[in-house]
């Protein structure tokens, strides 16, 4: 493998997320998995034990360090970098084809810098990466040991969320339609999904006993689509996450997997991603669902483009080598424009919802400071017997989740209906003062007797209902018990 070549991209890409992971602060679901952390078990609402696993590991090691906490998705990253490398040298690729298919991974904005944030994603997309490199392996050399230790690695997914099934099952139907089809008869691949299903069976119990959430949470995001384009636009905004370049090579590696007699034995993957394209369509996926199949993908257009180029005369191979130059430049230039390189009074409020649902990564990483100050303050402003008797309610898991991480040695016990953070714990009956933080106030009213507003936050930079427009409320004389309450209370 040409080393020198993949590290002149992936070491660049290391140095560029390490930057954008120091920058800001919390994302939201960042505080949210650091929540979970302290409350360790088997399953939760909205995703696997992983990640709060992880989460409180890196938060002990280095307390309150969100570049500490980012480290494992940074360095999973670059692990995908090299190994959309890997895969070009799977396929035959040379060096150059090496390094297109690296540079073509790490200049996409989404693909790189979603790596400088803990997150499902960013840790579900790796896996699938090297999962996918192993399988590719196997087909060259026929070694059963790999389809083990992607299975093993498929374990481990699957306690981080629940897509790569999807994977799986569009792989074993794309090897059955365009082969190998032994694929699916090898023993050692049948004992690893055994091992699979035996690591999930806790996680499957815990979800049993709370009514299946993960799997209402399609529903949740199937309608959260309609903000992004919906299914219409489902196929090219999932393509387009591949940026400039890496959406030239996913689209060429497409026609090259599916036409080229050298790559004929893994055509199967190519299949793969359309049927994940059609499952996450009909499904109502994420358009990013399927982005951990783009590295092989990646890699097929970066050999396709090399071996055209070796075809062609000098003339024309010097203009597609001038085209690609300049594609892979300007791809390069707009993912360093788009890293969060700007301080933080340079960046402007989002102008609508929508935009602010495109920069989510941006901003959800502000206000959260501000908004524990407030409540802080909000809290201190109770009567020492209001105090005594105390808790916060807030309105979603993220505000939750920063008060939990931020203000737990100077607030009362946090509590939130909202995403996972609603099955943690139900709010006690002898709470005899709640301080709710937002909110709709005629929900409040129709709970308690008094509800009063104490305090206001409005940050500059932050999520609208999480940090801006946010009323705090102070309530009292609560007319039903919460067990009958809170669970209707409690929604995805």
């Amino acid at each position: 493998m040409a080393w020198w070549t993949v590290a002149a991209v992936a070491v660049p890409a290391a140095v560029v997320l390490v930057l954008s992971a120091s920058r800001y602060g919390y994302f939201g679901d960042e505080l949210y998995f650091l929540a979970a952390g302290r409350r360790p078990a088997f399953g939760y609402a909205d995703q696997g034990p992983v990640l709060p696993l992880l989460a409180r590991l890196m938060d002990t090691l280095a307390p309150g360090s969100f570049l500490v906490l980012r480290l494992p998705a940074v360095a999973l990253t670059v692990t995908a970098i090299v190994l959309c490398a890997m895969l070009a040298r799977e396929f035959e690729g040379g060096r150059w084809a090496q390094g297109l298919a690296a540079l073509g991974y790490a200049s996409s904005p989404f693909l790189l810098l979603q790596g400088a944030m803990l997150t499902t994603n960013a840790v579900d997309t790796a896996l699938w990466v090297i999962i996918t490199w192993l399988v590719v392996r196997w087909v060259r050399t026929r070694a059963d040991g790999l389809l083990l230790a992607a299975a093993l690695l498929t374990a481990v997914d699957m306690q981080v969320k629940w897509l790569i099934p999807f994977f799986w099952l569009a792989l074993a139907a794309a090897s059955l339609l365009c082969g190998p089809r032994e694929l699916v008869r090898r023993p050692l691949l049948w004992l690893g999904g055994a091992i699979v299903v035996a690591a999930t069976v806790p996680e499957l119990l815990w979800q049993a006993r709370h009514s299946w959430p993960q799997l209402k949470m399609g529903g949740v995001i199937g309608a959260e689509q309609g903000i992004l384009g919906g299914r219409l636009l489902f196929v090219p905004m999932s393509v387009s996450l591949a940026g400039y370049l890496g959406a030239l090579l996913l689209l060429w590696g497409l026609w090259v997997l599916l036409r080229w007699d050298l790559l004929r034995p893994y055509r199967f993957l190519a299949v793969t991603l359309l049927l994940l394209y059609g499952a996450f369509l009909l499904t109502g996926g994420r358009i990013y669902y399927a982005a951990g199949m783009y590295a092989v993908v990646i890699a097929a257009g970066a050999v396709g483009v090399t071996g055209t180029a070796a075809r062609l005369r000098p003339r024309r191979r010097r203009i597609l080598i001038g085209a690609v130059a300049l594609l892979a430049v300007g791809a390069t230039a707009f993912t360093l424009y788009s890293t969060p390189w700007r301080p933080a009074d340079r960046v402007r409020p989002p102008r609508d919802d929508a935009e602010a649902a495109v920069a989510i990564g941006v901003y959800g990483s502000f206000g959260w400071h501000e908004l524990t100050d407030e409540v802080i303050h909000a809290y201190d402003a109770l009567t020492p017997a209001e105090r005594a008797h105390a808790v916060i309610l807030t309105d979603t898991y993220w505000q939750a989740s920063a008060l939990d991480q931020l203000g737990r040695d100077r607030l009362p016990a946090v509590y939130s209906p909202s995403r996972g953070f609603g099955y943690f714990a139900t709010p006690p009956d002898d709470a005899s003062a709640v301080l709710a933080v937002g909110g709709y106030e005629a929900a409040l009213r129709s709970q308690f007797d008094h509800v009063d507003a104490v305090g206001k936050v409005d940050t500059r930079l932050g999520f609208k209902g999480n940090t801006q427009d946010v009323t705090l409320w102070k309530c009292s004389g609560r007319k039903q018990p919460w067990a009958r309450v809170w669970p209707n209370w409690m929604h995805l």
